[in-house]
């Protein structure tokens, strides 16, 4: 009998590097993408009962694949009384395939074009966008549905539910499985790349729980990240995308202290910030620079967190050029959280009077009600045009709407500290 944790470990471990491809690998032989996905599920499941007893076979993934395809031959002899297609592919399967033997589904050649087809797949617009996380992280990122729980800190079953009506409204709307049409992934792509964005920006700022990052889930939005760019390469924005989220996660570990409290950004040890990741990033910014097209949403955002990356200390950053490239943004992506974001800048680079009012015209306009970012904002700029008794109240007010604890920590701090300077 095997070390039934060690084995677990194992088995996690193979199928996070290898699930997509082996769900890849049997979308494409079956044609069918739930399917697909339910055996490879199965076979992960087999695994887990039968390793710790047989032991880890010699080849991991050959052997979740020979398994993973007898159940998908089982599911077509089910089916041959009612669908031609699946007795024809029931007649013609291999029966006996050896356990652990390498198979021809895994095709290297094939491998890029899979998992481009299940990122495209997994957000498919027939989708809501929470089930696009959803099944994005379960299929391409190999998680499980107790792991994306954790990530986003809901049930288990919620996202179980997601991944199961996903599969169904696909099956539903007849979605195959094969990379769309060229026509079909350019109306598509930026769905992929929103996901990704969206699972990234969750990873650098968990919205709730007691940790201030999910790292994982940013370094698995990275890993999507880059999939994409050597996958579809011929699009800028990939690599802006790219680009913002190596160049903002270089900042990681510099942004936590040794009790896990957060630490601001003009507080942070730059010498702490990841110089390989500033390179990838800045490496990824030049590329998207190199297409001649203008910088998109994700690579202007890039370009902003590059300003950054270049800077010594906090004042000594470009304010001046991170204000043009917010007002670059707010024309071609205009949003509340873009002139928040202006408003800041322009406090840096020209003083809290200049940003007050862009801060009191999105509290008129009644905009991004429900989130602190507003408050906590214009409390900053209240402090430092000394309007401490505003100030306390929007930081107050910023606290109460936080339901990240360590976020809502740096609020209660700021108003203890205002009461202790009057």
């Amino acid at each position: 009998m095997n070390d039934p944790e060690s084995v677990r470990r194992t088995v996690e471990a193979v199928w996070r590097i290898d699930s997509a491809r082996m769900v890849g690998a049997l979308a494409r032989y079956t044609g069918d993408f739930a399917l697909a996905e339910d055996v490879a599920q199965e076979a992960l499941a087999e695994a887990l009962v039968s390793w710790p007893r047989d032991g880890v076979p010699a080849t991991p993934a050959g052997w979740l694949l020979a398994v993973a395809r007898r159940r998908a031959i089982d599911s077509f002899r089910r089916n041959n009384t009612r669908d031609e297609k699946y007795a024809q592919l029931a007649r013609d399967a291999t029966a006996g395939v050896p356990a652990g033997a390498p198979d021809d589904l895994l095709d290297p050649d094939r491998v890029g074009d899979d998992r481009l087809a299940l990122l495209f797949i997994a957000c498919h617009p027939v989708l809501s966008k929470e089930s696009q996380i959803a099944l994005t992280l379960r299929v391409v990122a190999g998680l499980g549905s107790d792991q994306i729980a954790r990530a986003f800190l809901v049930p288990v079953p919620t996202i179980q539910a997601r991944i199961t009506r996903a599969k169904k409204t696909l099956s539903a709307a007849g979605v195959r499985y094969g990379l769309p049409s060229a026509a079909e992934r350019d109306e598509r792509v930026s769905s992929v790349l929103n996901v990704i964005y969206l699972i990234f920006t969750e990873g650098a700022n968990a919205s709730i729980g007691d940790d201030l990052l999910a790292a994982d889930l940013a370094i698995e939005a990275i890993r999507l990240a880059n999939v994409m760019a050597h996958l579809d390469p011929d699009r800028p924005e990939t690599y802006g995308l790219l680009a913002l989220c190596e160049l903002t996660a270089a900042r990681f570990p510099a942004r936590i202290g040794p009790d896990g409290e957060p630490v601001l950004l003009a507080e942070q040890d730059r010498r702490r910030w990841d110089r390989s990741a500033i390179r990838r990033g800045m490496a990824a910014l030049a590329k998207a620079e190199s297409f001649g097209q203008g910088l998109g949403p994700y690579g202007l955002q890039a370009a902003i967190a590059a300003c950054h990356a270049a800077a010594r200390s906090v004042e000594e950053t470009d304010w001046d050029r991170i204000v043009i490239l917010y007002e670059a943004l707010g024309r071609i992506a205009p949003s509340p959280i873009v002139e928040l974001n202006r408003a800041v800048a322009m406090s840096m680079a020209y003083g809290p009077q200049q940003a007050l009012p862009i801060v009191d015209d999105l509290v008129a306009r009644d905009v991004l009600r429900g989130s602190q970012l507003l408050p906590s904002v214009r409390g900053e700029l209240l402090i430092r045009v000394g309007r401490r008794d505003e100030a306390r109240q929007e930081l107050e007010l910023a606290a109460r709407l936080t339901a990240n604890s360590r976020e809502r920590g740096v609020f209660e701090r700021k108003i203890e500290r205002l009461a202790d300077d009057q």
